[in-house]
């Protein structure tokens, strides 16, 4: 409360500074707006001792058992004590998270999963095979391959362009590899980022040694502790204490690796720091790429960690002139469609985004698909734009 006042009094206070030290105690940002007008008026700069509810180690248990679900913990609490006694389901969310943010480890038992039928691909009864192949003029394209699973083609026959991004990517991953640096890999959404680094993962000498971290929205420390040690398979073996999880977390990274952490904007603050804390440990051998649009962004409000980046690889839009070749490359659909109407669809619609050029080339597969002269004009260009776009 002291450094708040301070900074409120020398006007430098902002919604961040508090958002901070709400995260940090376990509190409302309204809250801590509350105690500094307390604070001011009263004096008293320390935030107030908060005293209520508290969860015991057998609720603790339980709530595991429950896999974290915080209203069937609630409903079997109140199974157990007749409903007397048992906190507000707000109540509950509120101690739960606080814990959880300091560090309190919340073993869940999973069950075990049983494979189903994989779903098929929506395109897949259309016939088209998918076929390797490499493109004219010395340039080298990847079909869908089997090590390449991962990467999302929307429409079967399509390949991954090697275009001067995918390159400049491929070089910025290999360099991170061999001496086990941070990189930041950014852009906006849709211009192929994911197929960038998939591809260039792929071409890794040791690509088994690769790590994919999955993080959800605003991960606690603890949380992001956690899915760490499942993308190093450490398992059971991560202790309970912050100190001896860390220490074990270091231990794997020993080995050299690289983990990938898509959709990197989501970490907040506390997060990034403790990532940096990591890859600051002298032991550390393992590269790690952090992905995403936006996350070059989130990387810059952590200072301490943004001076460590190796490179800021940034994957741009198609530029104008290069989208009719890089189409055609893409799906010999393209190859057919004549550069006055590419250009047209790339400024109305495609806008030199990846993505959105994928969705267009489904839908056109898909419309001529079983018609033996099927031309690709303009008119069946603007059906197909209106269904993205709606009508021009």
């Amino acid at each position: 409360m002291r450094r708040l006042l301070e900074r409120q009094q020398a006007g430098e206070l902002t919604t961040r500074h508090v958002r901070a030290v709400a995260e940090t105690v376990g509190v409302s940002e309204r809250t801590v707006w509350r105690w500094l007008e307390q604070a001011k008026t009263t004096g008293q700069v320390e935030a107030p001792v908060r005293q209520g509810y508290a969860v015991s180690d057998e609720v603790w248990a339980l709530l595991g058992e429950v896999g974290g679900n915080v209203a069937e913990l609630r409903r079997r609490l109140a199974a157990v004590s007749g409903g007397a006694s048992v906190p507000s389901a707000s109540t509950l969310h509120r101690v739960i998270r606080r814990d959880r943010r300091a560090g309190r480890a919340l073993m869940v038992e999973r069950e075990p999963v049983v494979a189903g039928p994989s779903r098929p691909d929506p395109l897949s009864e259309l016939g088209l095979n998918v076929v390797a192949g490499q493109g004219a003029g010395g340039q080298v394209f990847l079909r869908e391959q089997k090590h390449l699973a991962q990467v999302p083609v929307l429409v079967p026959g399509a390949q991954v362009v090697h275009t001067s991004a995918v390159r400049s990517v491929l070089r910025t991953v290999a360099h991170a590899a061999a001496v086990g640096a941070v990189v930041c890999l950014y852009g906006d959404a849709g211009q192929g980022k994911t197929v960038a680094l998939q591809y260039a993962l792929s071409q890794l000498p040791h690509p088994a040694r690769v790590r994919r971290v999955h993080v959800g929205v605003h991960p606690t420390v603890p949380e992001l502790r956690r899915v760490l040690a499942d993308a190093l398979e450490l398992g059971r073996r991560l202790p309970r204490g912050a100190g001896g999880a860390d220490l074990t977390l270091v231990n794997a990274l020993r080995q050299p690796r690289v983990l990938v952490l898509d959709e990197a904007q989501r970490l907040p603050g506390p997060a990034l720091e403790f990532l940096r804390g990591l890859w600051d440990h002298p032991d550390t051998d393992t590269a790690l790429v952090l992905a995403g649009a936006g996350s070059e962004r989130a990387l810059r409000r952590v200072p301490a960690l943004a001076s460590r980046v190796l490179t800021w690889e940034l994957v741009p839009r198609l530029g104008p002139r290069e989208v009719a070749t890089v189409m055609a490359a893409f799906h010999p659909l393209w190859g057919n469609v004549t550069a006055d109407d590419v250009a047209w669809v790339d400024e109305h619609v495609g806008h030199g985004n990846f993505r959105t050029w994928a969705k267009l080339t489904s839908h056109l597969t898909a419309e001529i698909y079983g018609k033996s002269r099927a031309v690709v004009d303009r008119r069946m260009l603007e059906r197909t734009c209106a269904r993205l776009m709606g009508p021009l």
